[in-house]
């Protein structure tokens, strides 16, 4: 209980903005160095593994285009989660998490996209097609557009943290419509081979520089994140300061 008591103090004592620039300053150098150790490693077994026998070197597009697909739904799950939190329990940081998060997970969603059109012209003869799981990511890549697009559009003192925690949930139901969209549909995309119940049906040879890759990926979202919300809150201190001093500049004419 005690250990519980503590991880619960410590995630509300994040919730103050001076607290979590300390602990942003403490983290990020760290995740930087984890981020650039998994990439060099994923990298490395990504170029020297084995070419499959019917994709041929094409499969290595797999190791950019699936971990950035898992980060573009864990981006939008963490998202979720933060709208909620502010939504529900009014969390003085997760509507700052939430916005900061939304340009990295259309980052990823396009790099997922773009990657995908790439494998799928040599293997399907065609750089796009609309199946269930290609048409669900491009509704997700159009979903981070829109709440940016509203974040940028709306005061974000005002109506816009209310109004973007309730899109950013309804939306959640496209995540699992992704996910389980090969399995509900007759789709070209192949099934699931690494997140199953009966284990990976992947070879070893393709499925570490894949899990390799996907932490890397990973580790670079979580690094991005938590830069960003640093970034937010001290812009957001910036405006408060401007604003501050232009009122006391109008009481002084006054």
């Amino acid at each position: 209980m005690s250990t519980f008591l503590r991880t619960r103090n410590a995630i509300t004592g994040l919730a103050q903005p001076s607290k979590f620039l300390e602990f942003a300053d403490r983290v990020l150098p760290t995740l930087l160095v984890v981020t650039i150790l998994c990439f060099a490693a994923g990298l490395n077994f990504s170029f020297t593994s084995d070419v499959d026998y019917q994709q041929g070197q094409t499969v290595r597009i797999m190791y950019v285009h699936v971990p950035a697909a898992w980060v573009a739904l864990l981006c939008y799950t963490v998202m979720t989660a933060n709208a909620i939190g502010s939504l529900v329990w009014r969390h003085p940081l997760a509507d700052v998490a939430a916005r900061s998060a939304a340009p990295l997970g259309a980052a990823f969603t396009f790099i997922s996209l773009v990657t995908g059109a790439i494998w799928g012209k040599p293997m399907w003869g065609t750089w796009w097609v609309w199946d269930a799981r290609l048409t669900s990511m491009f509704v997700l890549f159009i979903m981070y557009l829109g709440i940016l697009a509203i974040n940028h559009a709306i005061d974000e003192s005002t109506q816009a943290p209310r109004l973007t925690s309730v899109i950013i949930i309804v939306g959640f139901v496209n995540i699992p419509i992704i996910k389980f969209s090969v399995n509900w549909w007759n789709t070209l995309h192949q099934p699931a081979s690494v997140l199953r119940l009966d284990g990976p049906a992947m070879d070893g040879e393709f499925l570490r520089p894949l899990l390799i890759m996907g932490l890397a990926f990973a580790a670079l979202f979580a690094t991005l994140h938590i830069a960003s919300i640093r970034n937010e809150i001290w812009r957001r201190k910036l405006i408060s300061q401007h604003r501050l001093a232009a009122r006391a500049a109008m009481h002084r004419e006054n």
